[in-house]
């Protein structure tokens, strides 16, 4: 039988507070989703989420909000980032820049990946980074 898919989302503000904001409300569901805190998942999981915030700072400055997502299920752990911004980043490995080359790397070490669609809901995109579950989240 497949493990429950559980989910949660946080809006943040776009502006000085966002990469703080979008940390903490991802680690305060940690325990939720089977991440343990303070391991070196956790911390890929919080730097991943650090990295596609300050893109949208960067890249979709006007866009309100950035909503960040944590889904957790069938073995897999999915951060996302959504804004207003519709341009979907170039994913190619040599035309990334330093962050999403982080993020990449980071998502890779996980047996994960990372990709970029069009938001369902709204104008805009999402950026989605998915990590295997270490067993002991590590």
């Amino acid at each position: 039988m497949p493990s429950p898919v559980q989910g949660h989302v946080v809006s943040v503000a776009v502006g000085r507070d966002a990469v703080r904001q979008a940390r903490q409300a991802v680690a305060a569901r940690f325990g939720e989703v089977g991440v343990a805190p303070g391991s070196a998942f956790a911390d890929a999981v919080q730097l991943v989420v650090s990295e596609l915030v300050v893109n949208v700072l960067r890249h979709a400055p006007r866009s309100p909000v950035a909503v960040v997502g944590m889904t957790v299920g069938a073995g897999q752990l999915v951060v996302s980032v959504a804004d207003t911004e519709p341009r979907l980043p170039d994913l190619a490995p040599d035309a990334m820049r330093a962050g999403l080359q982080l993020v990449a790397e980071l998502a890779a070490q996980y047996d994960g990946d990372i990709d970029a669609e069009p938001a369902r809901d709204h104008d805009g995109k999402v950026v989605l980074v998915r990590f295997r579950m270490p067993s002991q989240a590590t």
